[in-house]
């Protein structure tokens, strides 16, 4: 047979000892790998076999499954002694002292006096119990023994045989034998067999009540997904916080913290439950620790709200089912409901829906209202929808002012009476003048005669911080821009949030980002609405809510930019907040551009057309006959104070004054002077439309001669 051998050669080739040897030389510079010990790649194989997944899930089950027999054994130990011993009443009662019910203490007291008391009743019986129990079976035994010779005496006549009188003593005796002989066959089993059934009904009880470390137990029980919220997780939950005293208050408490708890109620998509802490916990000791709560309760932290109701030294927590806050809601019944108007003094403005799932309604009326939040959070979609119900009332007039300026409003255009929509500082001052209008029309409201009643007049700005930082000023060096006493647009705000509510000219405004600097402290506190959606930080939320609605469990601070777009938090008397609560959670609504635009349309035709001004004309050279007939814009007649308030809008300075004589003076003697329609003064376009054609036709008469 011929042998193949390699020989390794590194500086020379060695020759073959035979020549039926094959020889094999390697270049130098390629040396060997070196060989691996063989205890290396054993220690190697151990260390894969212990850290597989299947060994350590191997590991867990038997863990798991012996820890479930000591468990079952403290639960069964434990139960054991509260019914042998009055520690079950000793814990209700210090549980009702905890929680300062005193009268139920009493009552827990007296009942464990009565256990007590009935206690040392059987105690002494057992004193006299061997008397009382030998007393007995002799008579016992005297009336059965007598019983049975009788009995025999009955058969023996019966049977004529004599024998028949100790039958039944004898079938008694061979009763008692056969029982003897089966407890002597089944006894050495039964001790056999009996510890492991023990084990096995400890083993039964432990597993039911999952009595094992959470690293020991199966992976779909540890991870929680899903997993209900009942009173002894809440209660855990409470315990793990990392609050001393909550935690020893628990550990105090009889009922091991269940009478903390009100009743868990079913809240849209979750749960609700009131705690009520004990003395020594305050509520802001668990607000402030939201996030580790909502882990201790297998959630996310977005899925767990903690408010503060009404009740004194109580915070109520609402649980979201796992997942449900990522699933959409429904769309507006704006778009749903191609039928549906608004009413501005006793409607509301369906926004979305809260967090128990109910619809979230807003009423709008005589509420100046402050939406703000971080960028791309759905800040002028919000707002938004809330302008498109209430377009839906032909009475109501828009003052749009987009300082965005990339058509988010466009769709207004017809319906508005004016839409100034530009980021620069050109569109800013458009914007102030047009505020500065509404102030003007403001004041002409307020001189009317008392229980005059005004149409809405919602001035809306959308990217008001725009307004705050501009650095333009005007020819008197008066500052558009800023917080100062001299600031235009913030001195015109201010106005129409001190007096326009009772006039019915409100002040809408979107901000995004909100500082003292885009957003004064004075403009932001005289909303009556305020709404925030996802902000950085908690002093931005106080900014934005107010220091009441945070302190009461308000955190748009919280919400996750980006996932939580269009949710928003609430504080405002004009929704309906649960009582005892500072603010609302709302999931709004997202109605996107083309819906807008449909909606708008419905809205244009409830009324007649408007004519949308884009800029607003500072020229002081008017013509009142040309600007009265612009107001009236298409449509048929329109009312002389509704003239006289867009004449104002038009431009303050020439007609912010005017009155129904000066507006009576101008179109008198042109033939298109008002007139009565329905009982009320109107302008008729015809008619302005024929008198401007006839001076026009003089006035070329004229020049021609």
């Amino acid at each position: 047979m011929t042998e193949n051998v390699v020989h390794l050669h590194k500086d020379r080739e060695m020759p073959a000892q035979d020549a039926s040897v094959t020889t094999l030389t390697v270049v130098p510079d390629a040396p060997a790998a070196p060989l691996v010990p063989l205890w290396v790649r054993s220690g190697r194989a151990v260390k894969t076999a212990v850290t597989h997944d299947r060994t350590k899930t191997g590991a867990r089950a038997v863990a798991r499954h012996s820890l479930y027999v000591w468990g079952g054994g403290r639960i069964v130990a434990r139960r054991t002694w509260d019914g042998r011993t009055g520690a079950r009443y000793e814990r209700f009662l210090r549980a009702a002292e905890a929680a300062g019910n005193m009268e139920l203490a009493g009552e827990w007291e007296e009942r464990l006096q009565h256990f007590r008391d009935a206690r040392h009743r059987r105690r002494m019986d057992l004193l006299t119990s061997p008397i009382d129990a030998a007393k007995g079976a002799l008579v016992g035994t005297g009336l059965g023994i007598g019983s049975l010779v009788a009995l025999g005496v009955v058969l023996a006549i019966a049977n004529k045989d004599i024998a028949d009188v100790i039958t039944p003593i004898m079938a008694v005796i061979e009763f008692i034998r056969l029982v003897i002989t089966i407890v002597q066959v089944v006894w050495g089993p039964a001790l056999t067999i009996g510890p492991f059934l023990a084990l096995l009904a400890l083993w039964t009880v432990g597993s039911k009540q999952q009595a094992a470390p959470a690293w020991a137990l199966p992976d779909n029980i540890r991870s929680g997904e899903g997993e209900p919220i009942t009173p002894s997780i809440v209660v855990k939950a409470l315990r793990d916080l990392g609050v001393p005293a909550l935690r020893g208050a628990i550990k105090e408490m009889g009922d091991a913290g269940a009478s903390m708890l009100g009743p868990i109620r079913i809240a849209g998509c979750g749960v609700e439950v009131d705690v009520t802490l004990p003395s020594g916990v305050s509520t802001n000791e668990v607000q402030q620790r939201r996030r580790k709560l909502a882990e201790n309760l297998t959630r996310h932290e977005h899925e767990v709200f903690i408010t503060i109701p009404q009740a004194a030294r109580t915070v109520r927590l609402w649980v979201a089912d796992s997942g449900a806050l990522d699933e959409p809601i429904g769309p507006s019944p704006l778009v749903t409901d191609e039928t549906m108007t608004a009413d501005y003094g006793k409607g509301r403005a369906p926004w979305g829906q809260d967090l128990r799932g109910d619809a979230a309604a807003l009423s709008l009326y005589q509420r100046h209202l402050l939406i703000t939040g971080l960028s791309n959070q759905g800040k002028t979609v919000a707002l938004r929808s809330l302008a498109l119900w209430l377009a839906l009332d032909r009475s109501v007039e828009f003052l749009l002012g987009d300082l965005k300026g990339v058509g988010d409003w466009a769709m207004f255009d017809g319906r508005a009476r004016v839409l100034i929509q530009g980021p620069t500082d050109e569109h800013v001052i458009q914007v102030t003048e047009m505020v500065e209008g509404a102030v003007d029309e403001m004041n002409r409201r307020i001189q009317a005669p008392p229980g005059t009643v005004f149409p809405a007049l919602i001035v809306l700005v959308d990217e008001a911080q725009m307004a705050f930082m501009c650095p333009a000023k005007d020819e008197d060096k008066r500052p558009y821009g800023g917080s100062k006493a001299n600031s235009r647009y913030f001195m015109a705000v201010r106005k129409i949030h001190n007096q326009g509510r009772a006039v019915n000219v409100l002040m809408w405004q979107g901000t995004q980002d909100p500082t003292d600097q885009n957003l004064p402290k004075l403009v932001r506190e005289g909303a009556h609405t305020r709404a925030s959606l996802a902000l950085g930080t908690e002093s931005q939320a106080r900014m934005a809510l107010g220091d009441k609605a945070v302190d009461g469990g308000a955190a748009p601070n919280l919400l996750r930019p980006g996932l939580d777009r269009g949710t928003l938090v609430v504080a405002s008397d004009g929704i309906d907040i649960p009582a005892g609560q500072a603010s609302l959670t709302v999931r709004t609504h997202y109605i996107d551009d083309d819906a807008a635009k449909a909606i708008i349309e419905r809205a244009k035709a409830l009324r007649d057309g408007v004519t949308t001004l884009h800029a607003v004309d500072r020229d002081p050279d008017r013509d009142p006959l040309a600007d009265i007939a612009s107001v009236v814009g298409t449509a048929e007649r329109v009312r002389t104070k509704d003239v006289l308030s867009r004449l104002g809008t038009l431009n303050a300075d020439a007609y912010g004054g005017w009155s129904f004589i000066d507006l009576k003076r101008v179109l008198d003697g042109t033939g298109a002077g008002p007139y009565k329609s329905d009982g009320v003064m109107v302008v008729g376009r015809d008619r302005l439309a024929r008198a401007l054609a006839n001076r026009d036709g003089d006035g070329s008469a004229s020049a021609a001669e």
